[in-house]
């Protein structure tokens, strides 16, 4: 059973009187479990079709269904609950609270839930090499640091499903090749299925599948030798 399926995906706007397709008609699926890294040049559509995935954004034509549910059959208030349950996010802009700390920013998802989220927080900055770091602040924190705590706040609640939006984009290749593969790491022992959007071959390498855009259409679907 696919943890997530998109069938005939599109997505246009209106733009001067004109119609403007950013997305043509993807099909794909995806396992429980599976490592699926998007890539393409810049503006080929990469970040419409994860919003498009994640429940962020309706498409024109098609379908998402994600954890057996078909977004577009649900609510924005259920597409909501969906994410909450479900979803995981890392986005390139750290997007981490900066009155709170490392380890309280990572117990926000799970305090959300109702859920005891001190000891889940500091388990999860020591899987990421910061359990040293919980107390401090965003700003006392590196930007491999913040982005190593925004990894660990998107996997605190155990979402079934992580999307990470060109998680290196404001970090050095070393500092990026480090959070990709800690991701990869995670997805392998968590068994959470990972998206991940990224326009930089090398990291996109490390996935075990695939896609590749160009001009909102997939020219290549391929699983990693």
């Amino acid at each position: 059973m696919s943890i997530l399926r998109c069938e005939s995906l599109t997505r246009s706007y209106v733009s001067g009187g004109r119609e403007i397709t950013v997305l043509r008609d993807i099909t794909f699926d995806l396992e429980p479990g599976g490592f699926l890294a998007v890539t393409g040049p810049s503006g080929s559509g990469k970040s419409t079709l994860l919003g498009l995935l994640a429940g962020l954004d309706r498409p024109t034509r098609g379908r998402v269904v994600l954890d057996g549910r078909d977004l577009a059959a649900l609510t924005e208030d259920e597409r909501a609950r969906v994410r909450a349950e479900a979803v995981g996010f890392v986005f390139q802009s750290f997007h981490l609270i900066p009155t709170l700390t490392a380890r309280e920013n990572v117990q926000v998802p799970l305090e959300l839930r109702g859920e005891d989220a001190r000891a889940r927080a500091t388990e999860l900055l020591e899987r990421v090499g910061l359990g040293d770091r919980g107390h401090h602040y965003p700003a006392q924190l590196s930007g491999g640091e913040q982005q190593r705590v925004a990894v660990a706040r998107g996997f605190a609640h155990r979402p079934k499903i992580l999307f990470a939006d060109e998680p290196t984009g404001n970090l050095d290749a070393a500092n990026g090749q480090n959070v990709v593969s800690l991701l990869a790491e995670l997805n392998r022992e968590l068994g959470t299925t990972l998206v991940l959007v990224t326009h930089e071959m090398d990291l996109a390498a490390l996935a075990r599948r695939t896609i590749r855009l160009r001009d909102g259409a997939v020219v290549e679907d391929s699983a990693a030798a």
